[in-house]
């Protein structure tokens, strides 16, 4: 059976979105700082939410593990960190249960339990989008020991990330959702709603004196009662009186 779209766009999604949102949190750059003071003026400093690292344009060479106290406890430095360590585990429980569902190995899927992963990604998605999105807030107001802060990459594969899970996340949601609306239609054909509407109007009712006004009007009409009687057929017939004609008072040769 061919795998849906929707399905191919969130376990690809997830799993890029996984790296990205990794890469941002254990890379030391969610900000690089420049114009350093006592420093030459190619000097700057890479700061992470984990290590610190101080490199330099015209040699390129990095050194971590640069101590930095203040920085480090920092609120939305210490909320960052819980933050993405939690949306990585997330995401990487959202990818197994998706792939349970999706059962690229057989032939049959359920749309049940990929829509669950799908809302377990997407939960990842949003973990990870708000420490980048404060942080990036924050990004002048954190300590610095430099006049020039500049956005770090981490920042932007961290936004990159974020969105990737809640696209594959949201993917697989709207499958699950299409599952549901689509069964749901197929059960409204098979067992249709039937309304019967009652096209027959009732019959006036008829009250004696409705019935005692009709009578009189009939009778009102002249001939009313002459074409009565020659249509009553329970009366006896009108006896006819006998006139004699004269034809009869002539005497015929037979009398004779």
């Amino acid at each position: 059976m061919r795998t849906p779209a929707l399905m191919i766009i969130g376990i690809v999604f997830a799993p890029c979105g996984w790296i990205f949102d990794l890469t941002s949190t254990v890379a030391p750059d969610w900000r690089e700082i420049r114009s350093i003071p006592g420093q030459s003026s190619d000097t700057f400093l890479q700061q992470g939410i984990w290590d610190i690292c101080k490199g330099s344009d015209s040699s390129r060479t990095i050194q971590c593990n640069q101590p930095d106290t203040a920085y480090f406890q920092t609120q939305i430095v210490n909320i960052a960190k819980g933050m993405m360590i939690a949306s990585l585990l997330v995401t990487i429980l959202g990818i197994a249960v998706t792939a349970g569902g999706i059962r690229c190995w057989t032939d049959n899927y359920s749309w049940k339990i990929a829509g669950l992963g799908g809302i377990l990604i997407l939960i990842s998605g949003v973990l990870c989008l708000i420490p980048i999105a404060w942080y990036t807030y924050l990004l002048n107001s954190i300590t610095a020991s430099g006049t020039d802060i500049r956005v770090g990459y981490c920042i932007v594969l961290g936004y990159i990330g974020s969105i990737m899970e809640i696209l594959g996340g949201g993917a697989l949601i709207i499958g699950m959702y299409n599952l549901c609306c689509g069964k749901k239609r197929e059960e409204e054909k098979q067992y249709p709603v039937r309304t019967f509407r009652n096209t027959l109007t009732p019959r006036p009712a008829i009250r004696p004196f409705d019935v005692i006004s009709r009578a009189s009007d009939v009778s009102s009409v002249p001939y009313a009662r002459e074409s009565m009687d020659e249509g009553d057929f329970t009366r006896p017939p009108k006896t006819q009186s006998y006139k004699p004609n004269k034809m009869n008072n002539i005497s015929c040769d037979s009398d004779l």
